[in-house]
């Protein structure tokens, strides 16, 4: 059977990546889809569930097992051969999204596993697009507006996730010259807008779990601020505009931030929850310095739920641009949702699902 399009896609079955599978699956495409050794299993499973709900025929899905951190990312000879002679897209997601992850590990599979994708990209006969998951918190330690157009800068990071995160997409960024390239970079990426569905709870999440321990009680400390914005996208509008933008000319060379271009402050979000949670917002309000030192107090992450990696980002003073994202994504109809239209969902989400696998 001969495919318009056949797509190449590391990460899966991660939760973006299974979610964008899903997606463009709708279009009939082929899938070759690296998949590490130990997640075979639940690929399989996926696949039968992505194929159910599309009505895509099994067999236009392929799982190559593989590794991004092995030369040819671990791949067989004989299905390299068809990979490079077929796939005409390229969806890089594979990554280490941990805070607190080791240098070692995080080089080793965020930086080195995409230079030995971004060399199966460049060995790729028919390709029209490769398509690079970056983050917005490459930025680093920088301050105040980040925009789409700028990468290199010598502000540091906060941990090992945001640098190595920054090396990866400096060598995607140096590929745009020769191969159809499309960089896109997520904010912190929360639960479906429709169903709250995620895969893990950390980030906003440990402020909602906090406030559900007692709610009526805790909503009236506001441990939020009015000075720093916490950028927060649903995961459906980060995998619909990744699809969309995926086969849009005009995306090409570019590099787009899928964040909320209306973000709420720290402050704002805990009101936004309680509200949810009580219809009542917060009371008091006490000075960051104050919060902030109290949440790196050593019994804190067991009061909180918040773990120390986590706590600078509720302070972090940066914005992100979204005007190129804003241009492309309007003419496919796409927008980031408010927070507040949301919220409700992933509250009930969470409470349907106090603990995940």
């Amino acid at each position: 059977m001969n495919f318009d399009q056949t797509i190449f896609v590391t990460g899966f079955p991660g939760f973006i990546a299974e979610r964008l599978v899903k997606q463009l699956a709708r279009r009939g495409a082929q899938f070759f889809l690296l998949v590490q050794k130990p997640f075979i299993e639940k690929a399989m499973r996926r696949i039968e569930e992505i194929a159910r709900n599309t009505n895509a025929p099994p067999q236009n899905f392929a799982l190559v097992e593989g590794d991004i951190t092995q030369k040819n990312l671990g791949i067989s000879d004989a299905d390299l051969q068809i990979i490079q002679t077929e796939t005409t897209d390229v969806h890089h997601l594979a990554a280490v999204y941990d805070l607190s992850v080791a240098k070692d590990t995080a080089y080793s599979v965020n930086v080195e596993g995409t230079r030995n994708v971004n060399e199966i990209v460049g060995s790729l006969k028919n390709l029209r697009r490769y398509n690079y998951v970056s983050t917005c918190y490459v930025a680093g330690r920088r301050t105040g507006e980040i925009l789409e157009t700028e990468l290199e800068h010598a502000a540091g990071f906060r941990n090992f996730y945001e640098e190595t995160k920054y090396l990866a997409e400096m060598e995607v960024e140096r590929l745009k010259n020769e191969i159809p390239t499309t960089i896109y970079r997520p904010s912190v990426v929360v639960g479906d807008s429709l169903t709250g569905e995620t895969a893990k709870y950390d980030g906003i999440y440990s402020l909602i779990h906090y406030l559900r321990k007692a709610p009526n009680l805790l909503r009236y400390v506001n441990v939020g601020n009015s000075a720093v914005k916490l950028n927060l996208v649903p995961v459906d509008f980060v995998v619909e505009g990744i699809a969309a933008l995926s086969t849009d000319e005009r995306a090409i060379g570019k590099t787009v931030a899928l964040a909320d271009p209306n973000p709420l402050t720290t402050e704002e979000l805990f009101d936004a929850i309680s509200e949810a949670l009580t219809r009542k917002k917060s009371v008091v309000k006490p000075p960051p310095q104050l919060i902030e030192k109290s949440l790196m107090l050593p019994f804190s992450p067991i009061v909180s739920g918040l773990p120390f990696p986590s706590v600078p980002y509720f302070f972090v003073p940066q914005t992100y641009d979204t005007r190129v994202a804003d241009e492309l994504l309007a003419a496919h109809d796409i927008a980031c949702p408010p927070f507040a239209s949301y919220v409700g969902n992933l509250l009930k989400f969470v409470k349907e699902h106090p603990k995940l696998d």
